[in-house]
């Protein structure tokens, strides 16, 4: 019995671990305000194009939102990326609003 518990949990684990930085991205972009469709579509467009460092500091950008009575506008968005101070991201998440925006 053992032995079929072990590698049920070992293949659970590498699972959870495989989607992990777009899935993050995309519950950050959310959680800042941004639309599930426009969270999920940046997400997919940008965890091919930013280091995992930058990732993280684009998926952190939900904790600077309290309370979302609507969803936040691109420019609000940009705002916050501005605020981070890195030309790059500002240019992938700028470029992937643009493009998502069109779909």
């Amino acid at each position: 019995m053992r032995l079929l518990v072990i590698p049920l949990i070992a293949g659970s684990l590498m699972l959870a671990g495989c989607a992990t930085p777009e899935t993050r991205l995309r519950n950050g972009l959310h959680n800042a305000g941004l639309s599930e469709g426009m969270s999920a579509c940046m997400a997919e467009r940008m965890v091919d194009r930013l280091s995992l460092v930058q990732l993280r500091r684009l998926s952190a950008l939900g904790s600077l939102k309290d309370k979302r009575i609507t969803d936040l506008s691109l420019d609000q968005f940009l705002h916050k990326v501005r605020a981070l101070k890195d030309p790059e991201i500002l240019t992938v998440s700028t470029s992937s609003a643009a493009l998502c925006a069109l779909r």
